[in-house]
């Protein structure tokens, strides 16, 4: 029986990332702070905001950059799991190796490390779920995908700054007692849940019958020979850049969102957390709605709800106010995340998932990248600037998918497939 008509495997690989990003998104919350009072000295004379910003950065970077290459190795070799482990394997020692960094370069070390692990596992992950799903099963699968994983990425911040402000913690090893910071037992934390997540993959994971090796090349598209000028899947790449720009800003600048809200680093978790929540609550149910009512609608109700979401928040002065801003964001990011890979999964060639699919999560990355740069220069300028900015990049991306994207399946309102592409039920 399968809830949703979701792949049992897929539910596994979901679960797996659940775990793993609970441990990721610890970093989030506590790297900020780790580096304003754990890291002394300078970098070439930065402010400590932009370093913060570069180092969260360099994950994203590297993230992003490496997944078109990654992901368009798994196709050729006809393997996603040993791209899954291998990346898991990665970030699981560079999240230990965070309790031994002491200066920033040591820092950007770490990060740089992460983000080659995320680059090898999102695309085989994400390319493998694809090829689990059918056409009018699409989107249920991303829904529950990204359902669990945000469960996962929405924990962590919360305990994290709850791991950090209460520490440090006395533990006896071998009869003798030690003290730990509440930095390092995130750190370890962290590391032992993607850990768990490995072992997960190892066991209960295996690659998709349909998955075969792929020899031809395959270019990305950037203007399209048919209905619209831009390619549809570059322009959700697009959509997904400015997107994640949009829900990333909030990171770098964690402590002037601290100092002009009054609040601790638990209530900045809980803030950063009600985003994902709810993504959690709404994904799998968008999911299955676009592959019964189409995939695009979704999408451009989610972007022009981004607008408003993102420019509020620089216009609070309360923490709640923040906590249901930041959900409203979370209720567009849901409307658009699950659908939007659903689609271009519709629009994928058969074995080059990794490939194409690999188009957004790079550019996802790549936002998450940005995201954390751009609010840690603009906040200079005034502290509503990098929100004003996000939702400016949030009205572009809504104009573009109403104008550039279509359906390709033809899902009517049964949910039956009345024109392109589908493949057998598993």
């Amino acid at each position: 029986m399968e809830t949703f008509d979701v792949n049992r495997a897929v539910v596994s690989l979901a679960l797996a990332r659940m775990v793993d990003s609970f441990g990721n998104s610890f970093l989030i919350v506590v790297l900020p702070l780790y580096i304003a009072h754990g890291i002394s000295g300078g970098f070439f004379g930065l402010q400590e905001s932009l370093i913060t910003g570069i180092v969260l950065s360099m994950f994203g970077f590297l993230n992003s950059f490496g997944q078109p290459f990654t992901g368009r190795f798994s196709d050729r070799l006809g393997r996603r799991k040993v791209f899954v482990l291998a990346g898991l394997a990665v970030l699981c020692a560079a999240s230990f190796t965070y309790s031994f960094a002491t200066s920033y370069a040591s820092l950007l070390v770490v990060r740089a490390a992460q983000g080659v692990g995320a680059a090898l596992t999102i695309p085989a992950t994400v390319a493998l779920i694809d090829e689990y799903a059918t056409t009018t099963s699409r989107g249920s699968n991303m829904g529950v995908y990204n359902t669990f994983r945000l469960i996962g990425f929405g924990l962590g911040p919360v305990v994290a700054g709850s791991v950090v402000h209460f520490g440090p913690y006395r533990v006896s090893v071998l009869e003798q007692a030690h003290s730990v910071s509440g930095f390092h037992a995130a750190f370890y934390i962290a590391a032992g849940a993607i850990l768990t997540s490995f072992l997960v993959v190892a066991v209960f994971v295996e690659d998709s019958p349909r998955t075969e090796p792929t020899a031809e090349e395959l270019s990305v598209s950037v203007f399209s020979d048919g209905r619209t000028t831009l390619d549809p899947v570059f322009t959700l790449a697009l959509a997904s850049l400015f997107m994640a720009i949009s829900i990333a800003l909030l990171s770098t600048i964690e402590p002037h969102v601290n100092r002009r809200l009054h609040q601790t680093p638990a209530m900045f978790g809980i803030q950063f957390g009600a985003f994902v929540v709810a993504q959690v609550l709404l994904q799998t149910p968008i999911g299955h709605a676009s592959d019964q009512y189409g995939r695009r609608p979704f999408i451009v109700i989610g972007m022009v709800l981004l607008v408003p979401a993102t420019l509020v928040q620089g216009f609070i002065y309360t923490s709640w106010g923040m906590v249901f801003a930041r959900f409203a964001q979370g209720v567009a990011g849901a409307m658009v995340f699950a659908p939007a890979l659903a689609l271009a999964g519709d629009f994928a060639l058969e074995g080059h998932s990794g490939t194409q699919l690999s188009l957004l999560t790079m550019t996802f990355g790549l936002g998450t990248a940005i995201g954390p740069l751009t609010s840690g220069f603009l906040i200079r300028f005034g502290y509503p600037v990098p929100f004003v900015f996000g939702a400016a990049l949030a009205a572009v991306g809504t104009v573009l998918v109403l104008t550039q994207v279509y359906d390709p399946t033809g899902i009517d309102g049964a949910g039956t497939a009345v024109g392109g592409p589908s493949t057998p039920d598993d």
